[in-house]
């Protein structure tokens, strides 16, 4: 992964400028800002992946920029502010931050929270990331669901256990829903060689019916194109 960019918010230019240099001798990439809607402008125009914002900033304060960027992003929030009162950080958790540090406060501290968050926002990115991995191998018309990732159907929510060829055709036609293919097609693209005798397919869609069709004899889901093919019918929603 590339640098981290991390966005400080801090109307005290002193301390911005400063955590800056420590950010950036980390390796961190830096957006600066001195209030809160510069820095809703640069998350909206920037990837960030984790934010230092101050609470008492003029024309928008740490707070409400917290909750305007909850609205929409979920990377790790660090609140910094002068007060220390337990109040102000119920607020400031409340409202959508992750951390908090009271001014003033050590370098390294800052750091070490900075570091925490990223440690902790990487493993939710990996996590989402395998989520979507996972569900972008799995197909569903209707009530039928095939997993390639761990080679199973299921129809209606029960396990229903089929051949592997059974397995490559059908998964062939879920890609597809609506698109007719061809005996010859389905061989060829199955088999990974030049169809020469189609007829086992005409097997194995019989077999497929009898296992995801509630009635064989007028299915739903595997459909026959009468001097076409076969496919898979689109489901209502």
């Amino acid at each position: 992964m590339e640098a981290y960019c991390i966005l400080v918010v801090e109307d005290d230019k002193e301390i911005l400028e400063g955590i800056g240099i420590y950010l950036k001798n980390l390796g961190y990439a830096v957006f600066k800002a001195e209030n809160g809607r510069e820095g809703l402008s640069i998350v909206e125009k920037e990837t960030i992946h984790l934010a230092i914002v101050d609470i008492m900033m003029p024309g928008m304060d740490g707070i409400t920029m917290t909750m305007k960027i909850r609205e929409k992003y979920d990377f790790p929030i660090i609140m910094l502010t002068a007060k220390s009162e337990e109040i102000d950080k119920l607020t400031g958790f409340q409202c959508g931050a992750d951390d908090y540090v009271t001014k003033p406060f050590a370098p390294l501290e800052l750091l070490a929270r900075v570091n925490s968050q990223l440690r902790r926002y990487r493993k939710y990115l990996d996590a989402i990331s395998d989520k979507e991995e996972v569900k972008e191998n799995v197909y569903e018309v209707g009530g039928l669901e095939l997993n390639e990732n761990t080679v199973t159907l299921h129809v209606d929510g029960n396990p229903v256990k089929v051949t592997p060829l059974e397995f490559k055709i059908l998964a062939l036609l879920m890609k597809n829903p609506g698109r007719v293919f061809s005996a010859e097609e389905i061989y060829e693209k199955v088999w990974n060689e030049r169809a020469v005798n189609t007829d086992t397919i005409m097997v194995h869609i019989r077999n497929l019916r009898e296992k995801i069709e509630y009635n064989p004899k007028e299915p739903k889901y595997l459909k026959v194109v009468w001097g076409v093919g076969y496919k898979i019918e689109k489901q209502q929603r």
